[in-house]
């Protein structure tokens, strides 16, 4: 009867001491910081850009985001012209240039709207340009 008494003792003794093992702990996803890329227009700086028609624009910035630039998306209103978005490739910091044709706008007012989407998907706010057209 003793080996039997022993026995629970040990087995007793093992239980209490699985409160104290080291606990398997799996590593979780990155979620990156919750916001979307900052985007910033450097040319022109203006927000209200008065140019001549025919005249040569060129509209020029970056996006930076620490969890990587998926896509910078551009929107034309006003004029003619559309721009595929421009690939990141998950680089932090992303540069572009885009040329606006001003032929024929004379009297137009074209707004230009420029964000970017991080890897993870989120949208960074808007940089609004208005480039009236004489």
């Amino acid at each position: 009867m003793i080996p039997g008494t022993a026995f629970r003792w040990a087995a007793l003794a093992a239980l209490m001491s699985c409160g104290e093992r080291d606990r398997l702990v799996f590593p979780v996803e990155d979620p990156g910081d919750g916001e979307g890329p900052t985007t910033e227009v450097n040319r022109p700086m203006a927000s209200d850009t008065l140019v001549s028609d025919g005249e040569l624009l060129i509209v020029q910035g970056r996006a930076y985001d620490p969890d990587g630039v998926d896509a910078i998306i551009i929107e034309i209103g006003g004029a003619n012209q559309e721009f595929a978005p421009i690939q990141g490739e998950g680089e932090d910091t992303v540069a572009f240039a885009l040329q606006l044709s001003t032929l024929g706008l004379a009297g137009a007012t074209v707004a230009v709207r420029i964000h970017a989407v991080d890897l993870l998907g989120d949208v960074g706010p808007s940089v609004n340009r208005q480039i009236r057209v004489q």
